[in-house]
């Protein structure tokens, strides 16, 4: 099928899904994150723009049609409902407008009627409610009343680390298709793949290392942050600590979440990576670390890019563009659907025989 992905941001979605779609076209919003999926598609027009103008709605439906585009991917942005996003309940939900992108999406689905459309998003999207039609409907109700005679619909709340991905990431994924196709949910992995069978036999880095191997390089830390973390087990936040914890110039401790400063596990998935890997403070960036003796551990850092595009499913070999940041980098990657979950939902959407 040729394909269409809306908010395509750097295209991580669709790494895995040649054998399946043909991508042709893309949209998406700003421009650094348009390059990069030019740079990583290139065989698929962009189109860098906000579809909620009409003129960039209309180049997309009319992009489309002339491409003969059968599957759209629609990935808009999670971070109006996301659980680590200031919005906690659903009247806040309500007052962010990017939980209404997913309407102008299904605009172009009117437009363009393909066989196939996978809406992606986070778990807890499926629990909002929007106004529709005099009524207050979560978006697997809408669908179903206004696509039930065209499409076949099947909304399940995947965890990536039960495909393959040593990430638990869960996903609210909606595939809809025409009946000249079949869908069958995927069946999960027999067990989970755990960082330590992931990124364990990476070479040990400390903050500021390089070293000979593709994307494997650390970043640079404040002198307090590598102490809080040498001083950090496996699995625990530096708020833990008895001495070594996070604190203010005055040397009063800091008040922060227990996830964050915190080092990951070994021997479960990564928790899910968030756009903020660059820095020890954010959410469950900090590398396991190995014991060194005397209460210290190995790794004081937060994850390199390689680790990160492992623990996301990604080549860690994969060509990154110049012209993009590390920082963008990360960000794209945190962003972006596990392609081996996407790859896991779509090669199980097959033509009729």
């Amino acid at each position: 099928m040729k394909g269409l992905s809306l908010f395509a941001s750097a295209g991580v979605a669709e790494l895995n899904l040649s054998p399946y779609v043909d991508f042709v076209l893309a949209n998406e919003l700003l421009p650094i994150r348009s390059r990069v999926h030019s740079f990583l598609h290139p065989g698929a027009k962009m189109i860098c723009g906000d579809l909620t103008e009409q003129s960039v709605k209309d180049e997309i439906i009319q992009e489309s049609i002339a491409k003969n585009v059968k599957f759209i991917l629609a990935t808009p942005p999670c971070q109006g409902v996301s659980l680590i996003g200031k919005n906690k309940r659903n009247t806040q939900w309500l007052k962010d407008s990017r939980n209404y992108l997913i309407f102008h999406a299904l605009d172009i689905v009117d437009q363009v009627c393909p066989d196939v459309v996978i809406i992606e998003n986070v778990d807890r999207f499926i629990k909002m409610q929007f106004p529709y039609e005099n009524d207050t409907l979560d978006i697997v109700s809408i669908l179903n009343k206004k696509y039930r005679k065209t499409y076949n619909i099947d909304a399940n709340i995947y965890n990536a680390a039960d495909y393959g991905v040593p990430q638990s990431r869960k996903r609210l994924i909606i595939v809809m298709w025409k009946d000249n196709y079949l869908f069958s949910s995927p069946e999960k992995t027999d067990r989970h793949v755990t960082v330590r069978d992931a990124i364990g036999e990476l070479p040990s880095l400390e903050a500021g290392d390089t070293s000979t191997l593709k994307h494997h390089n650390a970043r640079r830390h404040t002198k307090e942050h590598v102490i809080y973390m040498r001083h950090t087990p496996t699995g625990k936040s530096a708020f833990q600590n008895t001495v070594h914890y996070p604190k203010r110039a005055d040397g009063t401790k800091i008040t922060g979440y227990p996830y964050t400063y915190k080092r990951i596990d070994w021997d479960k998935p990564a928790p899910t990576i968030t756009m903020r890997s660059d820095i020890v403070s954010s959410t469950h960036t900090v590398h396991p670390g190995r014991p060194l003796g005397g209460g210290l551990y190995s790794d004081a850092r937060v994850l390199t890019l390689r680790e990160l595009l492992i623990l996301s499913s990604i080549d860690p070999d994969i060509d990154l563009p110049d012209f993009a940041s590390e920082n963008q980098l990360r960000y794209m990657i945190g962003e972006g659907v596990p392609p081996l979950l996407m790859e896991a939902v779509c090669k199980n959407i097959k033509p009729k025989a």
